[in-house]
């Protein structure tokens, strides 16, 4: 019993090329394996079947119906159907990679049949190879996959350093019963604790799908976004701490709220001279290469020296000499008492 190609394309025998276009363009779109994630086995299996079908097209009107006996020896043999899928609609949206990878050849024959006499080691039927990248290639050439289409991805410093999920809603045309078709979708992207300005995150064929062209791959590059307290260097954390010219000679502790939260009490005791950079281990940004380590936090220093003439500051200075010799000139009177007491005891 044959194969009754048009009960495949649910289309009645008198139907035209274009009712077994329309036909064609519901039924691939409706089950392409793509499509139906969760039945793919069968979904693949009417997909080939509907391709087979319009692929016969020409051939339809004089094959006979199913249980009546033909006396010609005929054999299909069909193009892959993701080759016919792409022809037919100039370039191909979906990934064929599940399916099968196979030199496909339209006709083949034997006897005189309603094709005519074909010459023997001649056929009028052209040959189709899978191109690169599952595009087929017609004429010795494959269909180019078009031109990835880049988009900033902004992040602050807190996201980048903590990790965050971004929704992006995207539009773009897609190919459908229709033809091209503007569609929306929203794209989820899980941004890693780490990453740097540079990173790219690619979604593979979310572009838009384009005439002769695979579609494009939509990919979205991290850039940063400058942050008030702190500047990335790397995998290191710099803050820029002002402190006053006593806090410089005498030390002091500075207090920083890092990107996640937490306040650090720093102690600073050495002497804050110009171009003194403390260092604290662990506290910078997150590696991704190396999980569970992180950068440096460096901290430098800023000395607020008084706002005043130097005849002011040399006068401030001058009188603090002064006292410190008073206090020193009375300390020492107090020793000499203290000694003579003593003596006299003695």
């Amino acid at each position: 019993m044959g194969i009754d190609y048009y009960e495949t394309l649910t289309v009645n025998r008198n139907a035209t090329d274009d009712d077994l276009k329309k036909a064609y363009r519901k039924l691939v779109m409706k089950w392409h394996p793509d499509k139906n994630p969760n039945n793919k086995k069968e979904a693949e299996a009417k997909f080939k079947d509907i391709s087979e079908a319009y692929e016969a097209k020409e051939g339809l009107k004089g094959i006979p119906p199913p249980g009546h006996e033909s006396s010609t020896d005929f054999h299909f043999n069909p193009r892959n159907a993701e080759d016919i899928f792409a022809e037919f609609f100039g370039s191909s949206p979906f990934d064929f990679s599940s399916m099968g990878r196979s030199k496909s050849t339209r006709y083949q024959r034997d006897g005189g049949g309603m094709f005519g006499s074909i010459p023997e080691n001649s056929t009028p039927f052209r040959s189709y190879t899978e191109g690169v990248g599952g595009a087929s290639t017609r004429a010795g050439g494959a269909l180019r996959k078009a031109a990835p289409v880049e988009s900033k991805l902004v992040c602050n410093l807190e996201e980048l350093y903590r990790g965050s999920t971004r929704k992006m809603k995207i539009s773009r045309s897609v190919v459908n019963p229709n033809g091209l078709v503007p569609e929306s979708e929203i794209l989820t992207i899980d941004i890693k604790p780490g990453w740097k300005k540079g990173t790219k995150i690619t979604f593979l064929d979310k572009g838009n799908a384009q005439a002769n062209l695979l579609p494009a791959d939509l990919i979205f590059v991290v850039d940063e976004k400058p942050h008030d307290v702190f500047t990335r260097d790397g995998n290191d954390l710099v803050i820029h701490q002002k402190i006053s010219l006593a806090e410089a000679l005498a030390g002091a502790t500075v207090n920083i709220a890092t990107l996640d939260g937490r306040d650090l009490a720093i102690p600073v005791d050495d002497v804050v001279s110009p171009g003194y950079e403390l260092v604290i281990a662990k506290e910078g940004m997150p590696i991704v290469k190396e999980p569970g380590r992180r950068g440096n936090l460096r901290i430098k220093f800023d000395v607020k020296f008084p706002a005043r003439s130097v005849k002011v500051v040399r006068g401030f200075f001058a009188r603090e000499s002064c006292k410190l010799r008073s206090a020193v000139l009375f300390i020492r009177a107090k020793m000499v008492v203290a000694m003579s007491e003593l003596s006299i005891r003695l």
